[in-house]
Formats: C-alpha cells, sequence, structure tokens
C-alpha cells in the first residue's frame, strides 16, 4: 500500500492491522490520512528514496518538513482511546519533558511534532546513565491536576486498579488459572490498597504509563561551546492521573539482559530502587504497581497462544518482585524483549 505521494507504509504496521475489519479499514483510509494532512500544514515528506517512515505499534510517523524548512513529524494513530488523549497530554507539557506538539487534528488521530532523533534512545545508555536521564524526564512531565480543560479527558490510575480488582480474579479462572494464586492475590492486595478511592489525593499527576526506554527519544540541541548535545523526551505518553510510581513498571519488564547474570533477581529490585530514587519516588510503591501491572500484562498474554515467551516473562517479573520467583520458567536472559515473543 503506498499513498499518492509515494509514502510506504511500514509492512509491519500493515501486518499488524490486517486482521480486523477495522484495522483493514484504517489501513485502507491511511493513504488519504496522510495525503490530507501534508496538504492540509503545508508539509514536504522528507524520507530518502526507498526509505520507511517511522512507525511505532498504533501508527504511522512520516518525517516532514514545514514551510520554513524546520523538520517535523506526521504522526497518525489508529484510532483508540489512548491515541485520542495523546494530543491533551501533550498540549499540557507544552514541551517540557515530552515531544512538543506543533498541530493536531482529532478527527483523523493525526499529530505534527517537532522531530526528535529516533536513532538516540536510553534503549542503548549504560543503565546508571539512563537512570538519570529518565528521572529527570520524571520530574518535568509530574503536572499536579489544575483547572485546564484537558484534565477531563484522562482515566485515573486508581479508578484502573479498582476496575482489576473484579476483572483480574474473573481472568485468571478463564484463562485456567495460568498461574499460582498466591501471585494473583499479591496483585489484587495492591488494586485494594493503592486502588482505594483515598489514594485520589494531592499525590495525584499526569502520568506517562508507558515511559520505558524507547519511549524517551533524544532533542538535538547545541551546547555552550558548539559541540553537539542531546536532551531526552518522552513520547507515546498513554496518560493517565494518580501516583507517579505506576510509571516504573515498563523498566523493569524491558531490558533484562541488562541484569546481572549472578543474581538477576536482585537486580530487578535495585533498578526498581535505582530508578524511583532518580526520580524522587516511593520504590516501595513502585514495586507494589508493578507486581499489579505484571499479572494483569500476564492475563492478557495468557489469552493469546503466540506470546508465550511474554507470557514467561510477565510471570518472571511479577513474582520476582513479588519476592517468590516461580519455579519452571526461562531464567531471566533467556527472556524475550516486549515486541519479540511471539513463537
Amino acid at each position: 500500500m503506498t499513498v499518492q505521494i509515494g509514502v510506504p507504509i511500514p509492512p509491519a504496521l500493515s501486518g499488524r492491522y490486517s486482521h480486523s475489519s477495522a484495522g483493514r479499514a484504517w489501513l485502507s483510509s491511511l493513504p488519504g490520512l496522510v495525503q490530507g494532512r501534508l496538504e492540509h500544514w503545508e508539509l514536504a515528506v522528507d524520507l530518502e528514496d526507498g526509505a520507511l517512515p517511522w512507525h511505532g505499534h498504533g501508527g504511522v510517523v512520516v518525517p516532514v518538513r514545514r514551510t520554513d524548512g524546520t523538520p517535523a513529524a506526521l504522526k497518525i494513530a489508529f484510532p483508540h482511546d489512548e491515541a485520542r488523549v495523546e494530543r491533551h497530554a501533550l498540549a499540557l507539557w507544552g514541551g517540557s519533558g515530552a515531544v512538543r506538539l506543533l498541530e493536531s487534528d482529532a478527527g483523523t488521530c493525526a499529530m505534527l511534532l517537532e522531530r526528535l532523533n529516533a536513532d538516540s534512545s536510553l534503549q542503548t545508555l549504560p543503565l546508571d546513565q539512563a537512570a538519570v536521564a529518565w528521572g529527570s524526564t520524571m520530574r518535568q512531565l509530574g503536572l499536579v491536576p489544575d483547572g485546564r480543560p484537558q484534565w477531563q479527558e484522562f482515566d485515573h490510575i486508581a479508578g484502573r486498579a479498582e476496575q482489576w480488582s473484579d476483572d483480574l480474579p474473573a481472568d485468571w479462572e478463564q484463562q485456567g488459572r495460568p498461574f499460582p494464586r498466591w501471585l494473583l492475590e499479591a496483585a489484587l492486595e495492591v488494586c485494594q490498597t493503592r486502588g482505594a478511592v483515598g489514594r485520589r489525593s494531592g499525590r495525584d499527576v499526569l502520568v506517562h504509563t508507558d515511559l520505558h526506554f524507547l519511549n524517551i527519544l533524544a532533542r538535538p540541541h547545541t551546547i555552550s561551546g558548539g559541540l553537539p548535545g542531546e536532551a531526552f523526551v518522552a513520547i507515546d505518553p498513554q496518560p493517565m492521573i494518580g501516583e507517579p510510581e505506576f510509571a516504573v513498571a515498563p523498566l523493569l519488564w524491558n531490558r533484562l539482559g541488562d541484569l546481572p547474570r549472578s543474581d538477576p533477581a536482585g537486580g530487578l529490585r535495585r533498578r526498581c530502587q535505582d530508578f524511583s530514587a532518580a526520580a524522587g519516588l516511593d520504590a516501595e510503591a513502585a514495586r507494589q504497581w508493578a507486581v499489579a501491572r505484571e499479572v494483569e500484562n500476564a492475563l492478557c498474554y495468557a489469552s493469546l497462544p503466540r506470546h508465550q515467551g511474554d507470557l514467561a516473562r510477565s510471570l518472571w517479573v511479577a513474582s520476582t518482585l513479588a519476592g517468590r520467583t516461580l519455579d519452571g520458567l526461562p531464567s531471566a536472559h533467556a527472556l524475550p524483549e516486549p515486541g519479540q515473543g511471539d513463537s
């Protein structure tokens, strides 16, 4: 599938959305959506011949230039709840800690964003340096709710946990009890304590709930003396309101290969502590939320036969953080990275 102006749709994106009627309809409309935004915002495609645009799990990102030559990125997402609220979070952040929003169109889930360095993320930084950069980004993103209308668009983390209190036991039964009851109960305890209505307090902030290493990219700039330098900012926020410690979990289910081979379980717990400390967060609250989030992930993967590697990873992380690594799982270093677990 190719847009009239010669922008190819990445095959991985086409493959992902070709399995449902809604996905196929969106893929069919995508060439026209891209063309329409290029014309409306007066953009020129900035792709080398034969190059594919960037893409994430939920949309395509085309490098473009504005009429004044400024580089930018045109993002068009598959319409879903997280994509619809992304622009509101980016507007609130205003480029502080997150990619700068230049234009948006709610009807097409399209945004024009500042161009970041897609080849420079926290994924390849040493973990001690990544912790410093992640912590700095988190501190900037933690806005306290105010009277601006965008705040009405976001779900609440505590409310999500209350919902999990009902959904997780039902899903665990429906999936044939895919892991021991004690791990389910560990997640439910988190939901019942951290999800209590009383948790909706003065600690609530705007939370980027998918703040893993690949979702923090470099913003190229020039530092004193004319040397190239980089600051890191977040993309793809999946925003919610609630305790900031909810954001730590994705760091713990990524880059498991970097855990010390002599003590991966201890290394995982230390990572939780180190990244929490870098952002001024409560490491124990972060650990608790990570247990609940990974149990919820595990139940999602348990329903997908092709994601048994992802299921094993979620169970290893959740049970290790809960204090009792489950028997029979692969070693931490044999577990797949997210997105690479299909069998």
